[in-house]
């Protein structure tokens, strides 16, 4: 058996629709799920790593989304993927690292620092995070519609 898993979610919302979580092999609405294949589960169900790192995509949406609202800070949308890392440990398997990467989309260029800032309190404000002991690393990209310059 290895040694360290990779585990993976995505959460995004845009104005004009509502939030969602997907991941990446269409695992179905319905939420049956399983022990991840590579500890005895089925293939192509939600597993426990799963949910855990689909709470931590929409919670960090829902922070985004909240800090934005009290700044009065409009944006086109955000997609958040997030990965984890699972590893084994003297102890037992545990999330050691998570990344959260998200994706920004905003309407003009100055935008851009105002645009880290928020992402940055809203990695540090999201209550689901904060409660985990595995590290978050935050890798964001922010894309401009009107960048200077185009």
């Amino acid at each position: 058996m290895e040694s360290a898993y990779t585990y993976h979610a995505k959460a995004q919302y845009h104005q004009q629709d509502r939030s969602f979580v997907e991941l990446e092999h269409g695992a179905p609405r319905s939420i049956h799920f399983s022990a991840p294949p590579e500890f005895g589960g089925e293939s192509g169900l939600w597993t426990p790593e799963h949910f855990l790192l689909s709470a931590v995509a929409s919670c960090f949406i829902a922070s985004f989304r909240a800090v934005a609202s009290a700044a009065q800070f409009e944006f086109q949308g955000i997609e958040v993927a997030v990965d984890g890392l699972f590893e084994r440990e003297s102890d037992g398997y545990r999330f050691t690292t998570i990344f959260l990467r998200p994706t920004v989309i905003i309407f003009a260029e100055p935008e851009r620092p105002r645009t880290q800032h928020l992402l940055e309190k809203a990695a540090r404000i999201c209550p689901v995070t904060r409660s985990l002991s595995a590290q978050i690393k935050l890798e964001t990209k922010i894309l401009a519609e009107h960048p200077v310059g185009v």
